[in-house]
Formats: C-alpha cells, structure tokens, sequence
C-alpha cells in the first residue's frame, strides 16, 4: 500500500464485543476506518448486518460473529478461529452489558440478579480468560472498557454487576501494568443508548452526546488516528 494512504490501525485486528448497537457500533464502526478488521461480536444479527453495511460502505472490513457472550464454548470457537485466521488480536474493546428492569433493592428478582450475574460478571470473566491468550501475541495488545454513572435510586442489581465489572477490571490493569496488555477503564459522556434509556426515560436526548463523538474522543488517544 502507498505510504500515503496508510492508515493508523492498517493490519490491526479488533475484536469488538458488543457490536451491534450504541457505543459498540460507534467503536467498530470508527477502528474500521482507521484501517483495523473489525471481528463483531453481539447477539442481534441484524444489528451486525447493518453494522457491516455501514463499515463497507466506508471502505472498510469486518467479519461478524453473531453469538451469546454467555456461551463459553461459542467465545472459546470464536477465540479459536481469530487465532487459525490472523494468529491473533490486537485490541479488544468490550461494551457488551445486560439491563435489568429498575426495581427497588427488596424487589430484585432472582431471574433479574442471575441474569446480571452471568452477563455482567461471569461472562466478563470468561472473556477476560479466553481474549488474553488471544491479544497476548500482538506487538502491542489493547484491552478498552467503560464504566458509567447511574441514579443510585432503582439500580441495584444493575450498579452491583457494574461494581464487579469494575472491581475485575481494575485488578487486570494492575496486573498487566509492566507487561501488557494495556488495559483502559473509560468513562463515555451520556449517550443517548438504548441502556440509558432504561434508567432516563423521557430525557432530552437531543442533549447527549453522540456515540461515533465518544468513541472517537476515547478510542483515538490510546490507539491513535485523531
């Protein structure tokens, strides 16, 4: 390729989970275009499909994996065929997360806490074990996940597994702090998601910021491509 139409992420491979919407979309959507395959991951098909429409559209390229996070041996088939292909990746960026309704703290459900558990938790967990084999080969592996702020009222269930997140999150970067992967906590201005939606019905969301902005904002200093 001509030097002159290099891009910053040309040869990168980007696993982005959580793809198919919001956030996600708007990372995978911004990684292409810096000249990174984008590997798709979510569960809604047509969510992807249009995703991929977009990323051609512009000139870029993406493989998508419609598959339930939740599923070890779906992301573990996945991890396998990134490695046969391309013998690794290169960053990661997770924004997969599961919503429960709002409800008061004595009114959790069990299906509503086991839910968030497996989604938020011990999905992350896995992926965690499974992607950093995968990223630990790349000259310079990136990890990238976000955190959020919620009203403290109704949010339990959800703000606990975001606090578990979190907590999980944080230990990885300590111990990868000398020798890599770099892993990121970062914090997205208010979008107007689907998620947010849930916690802010009947918001001004003419005010929010738009998800392509964010990912952009956050994604380009850690990456490059401002």
């Amino acid at each position: 390729m001509n030097a002159t139409h290099a891009k910053p992420l040309d040869g990168k491979i980007a696993l982005v989970t959580g793809a198919s919407r919001g956030l996600g979309a708007a990372c995978a959507e911004w990684l292409a275009a810096k000249g990174a395959h984008v590997v798709a991951v979510a569960r809604t098909v047509g969510g992807l499909e249009e995703l991929d429409d977009r990323i051609q559209a512009a000139g870029g390229h993406a493989t998508l994996a419609p598959i339930d996070l939740t599923d070890e041996g779906a992301i573990a088939h996945l991890c396998r065929s990134v490695h046969d292909r391309w013998g690794r990746a290169d960053i990661w960026v997770h924004t997969a997360i599961h919503v429960t309704a709002l409800t008061p703290a004595p009114h959790i459900t069990a299906k509503d806490l086991d839910r968030n558990i497996t989604t938020n938790i011990r999905a992350l967990a896995r992926l965690i074990a499974m992607i950093d084999p995968l990223i630990a080969p790349a000259t310079a592996p990136v990890a990238v996940f976000f955190d959020d702020e919620w009203d403290e009222k109704f949010a339990g269930a959800y703000a606990m597994s975001k606090a578990a997140q979190r907590a999980l999150v944080q230990s990885w970067q300590a111990e990868t702090a000398k020798h890599g992967p770099d892993v990121h906590l970062l914090r997205p201005a208010p979008m107007p998601t689907a998620t947010r939606a849930r916690f802010y019905p009947g918001e001004d969301r003419s005010k929010l910021a738009n998800p392509r902005d964010e990912a952009a904002r956050l994604l380009a200093p850690i990456l490059g491509g401002a």
